[in-house]
């Protein structure tokens, strides 16, 4: 049995690694039997990229880095049956991604089967899906967007960009912001300055990331695998940031303490492939620019009431 115990996990659903929008819509207006019959014409023509495929393709690359153990392992997961998937398999052999594990559920939920592949992060377009994988609390999990126009994707670099509170940290202190205003919030993250932030959605993600650049055949910080915060924090508050990453013992290349400012700009001259916030005001202008995703909050989260 493989060991896969530093290696990251990313499951994928067919409609992020591929643009399957079309065929989604087929579906949806005339239903499966057209839908299996359609794919089953086209199953030999291949697909366009999805908004997730740079960030695989690039990811799949840092396995040639390390002489030890495979360092990403992708699995396609699909709630398609293993015929009108066909399609799918047939594309990532012709685009010779290195991709030899999937999930074909035929309708049933495909988030049933997030512990049994032992998944980090689930990348979907079904909304349900990535909301049951968040309540979970099993892997990190977004909603993918709809891909930028212009994004050139650099494959021999993997670029991840995270939000900060609610994202990579618990609500706690976003629910202070909230509730109480700017001055509570900077009041409570100078008080607790040298309390390390607990773990949010995808605060293990971001440790098993780290981890995995120091299985790679360089220092820490030359390694391909670039990791940034860009969050609307600033001055005092982002010294709370910073200690918490110490005291989980990560290694983030790049901060950016915003302020409020607009993170589309700082987004476009990273060149994310991938970047994760939680509030639509940052994702609506994110998205025209790097691959984006959501990370909702947890059902039982009150910052769902904001939200609302």
């Amino acid at each position: 049995m493989p060991d896969f115990t530093n290696t990251l996990i990313v499951g994928i659903s067919s409609r992020t690694l591929f643009d399957l929008e079309q065929e989604d819509q087929l579906f949806k207006e005339k239903g499966i039997v057209e839908y299996r019959k359609i794919q089953r014409e086209n199953e030999d023509v291949e697909l366009n990229p999805g908004t997730g495929f740079y960030l695989v393709q690039a990811l799949l690359n840092l396995n040639k880095l390390s002489t030890t153990n495979r360092l990403v392992e992708v699995i396609v997961m699909s709630s398609n049956s293993p015929e009108t998937g066909l399609r799918v398999l047939n594309s990532i052999k012709s685009l010779n991604l290195d991709i030899t594990r999937s999930a074909f559920s035929g309708g049933e939920k495909i988030s049933s089967y997030i512990e049994a592949f032992s998944v980090d992060l689930f990348l979907s377009k079904n909304e349900s899906d990535v909301q049951e994988v968040i309540d979970s609390k099993l892997a990190a999990a977004a909603l993918i967007l709809e891909p930028p126009s212009n994004f050139i994707s650099e494959t021999g670099t993997v670029r991840i960009a995270f939000d900060a509170d609610a994202v990579l940290f618990s609500d706690e202190s976003e629910l202070i912001y909230k509730s109480q205003g700017m001055a509570a919030f900077h009041k409570n993250e100078t008080e607790n300055e040298n309390i390390p932030l607990k773990e949010g959605p995808h605060g293990k993600l971001l440790k098993t990331l780290s981890r995995i650049q120091q299985y790679m055949d360089t220092t820490i910080e030359l390694t391909p695998l670039r990791l940034a915060i860009v969050t609307a924090r600033n001055s005092p508050s982002h010294m709370r940031v910073i200690k918490t990453l110490r005291e989980w013992d990560v290694y983030v290349d790049e901060a950016f303490f915003l302020g409020g400012m607009s993170k589309d700009k700082v987004l476009k001259a990273f060149n994310a492939h991938i970047f994760f916030d939680d509030q639509d005001v940052h994702l609506d202008g994110a998205r025209k620019v790097v691959p984006s995703a959501k990370v909702p909050y947890s059902s039982d989260s009150p910052l769902r009431t904001f939200d609302k």
